[in-house]
C-alpha cells in the first residue's frame, strides 16, 4: 500500500470525536452544519462529508468550533487544533447556516453580534470594534452577505441581505439590502434589486 495514502487515511480516526459530538448536538446546531457542508460542496464544486473538511480544510474547524460550543471545541481541538489565522470571537451570538470560509483566510477576525444565513468570508478581513473591549459596537451582518478579501466592517453598524462588500472595502457606516459596496470608505456602487 502507498505509504502516502496510509498517512492521508489515518488522520481521519481524529473526526471520529467530532462526529460523535455532532450526533449528540442539538437539531439546531445539525442543520447549521448541514447547511454549511452544502454551501461548502457547492462553492468548491464536489460532494464530501464533514470528515474531509474537517481533517483537510482547517479554517472550517473553527467554524464547526463555533457551532458546537466551548464546551466540546475545548475537548476536540486536542484532535484537530483550530486554525489560528482565523478567529471568531466568543462575542459573536449568531452566525446563521451556510458560511463559506475559503480554505486561506489568513489574518481574519470575526468579532461581530449577528450573522445571518449563507455568509461567505475572504482572507485578511476584519469584523470588529471601534474601541478596545467595547465587544457591543460590532457589526451585524445580514443573509447573503459576500466579502472579498482585505475587508474591514468597524463599529456599530449594519450590514443588510443580499450585500457583495469588494475587495479592501473599508464599511463604517450602514449599508442597506440588496446592494454592491466598495471603497474607502464603502459607498454603493450598484443596488440589485
Amino acid at each position: 500500500m502507498n505509504l502516502s495514502l496510509l498517512f492521508k487515511c489515518w488522520r481521519y480516526i481524529f473526526a471520529v470525536p467530532h462526529i460523535l459530538v455532532l450526533k449528540l448536538a442539538s437539531d439546531g446546531i445539525k442543520q447549521s452544519v448541514e447547511t454549511d457542508l452544502q454551501v461548502m460542496n457547492y462553492r468548491c464544486h464536489c460532494d464530501k462529508r464533514l470528515s474531509y473538511y474537517l481533517v483537510n480544510r482547517s479554517p472550517y474547524r473553527n467554524v464547526f468550533y463555533y457551532r458546537i460550543g466551548t464546551k466540546w471545541a475545548r475537548l476536540l481541538k486536542i484532535f484537530l487544533p483550530e486554525y489560528e489565522g482565523f478567529y471568531i470571537t466568543p462575542h459573536v451570538k449568531k452566525i446563521g447556516g451556510g458560511v463559506f470560509v475559503l480554505n486561506h483566510p489568513y489574518g481574519t477576525i470575526i468579532n461581530a453580534k449577528e450573522i445571518g444565513n449563507f455568509f461567505t468570508v475572504c482572507q485578511l478581513t476584519t469584523l470588529g470594534n471601534k474601541e478596545h473591549g467595547k465587544n457591543d459596537l460590532t457589526p451585524v451582518i445580514g443573509d447573503n452577505v459576500s466579502l472579498g478579501a482585505n475587508v474591514n466592517i468597524i463599529g456599530n453598524i449594519k450590514v443588510g441581505n443580499n450585500v457583495i462588500i469588494g475587495a479592501g472595502s473599508v464599511v463604517v457606516k450602514d449599508v442597506p439590502d440588496n446592494c454592491i459596496v466598495a471603497g474607502n470608505p464603502a459607498k454603493i456602487i450598484k443596488r440589485t434589486e
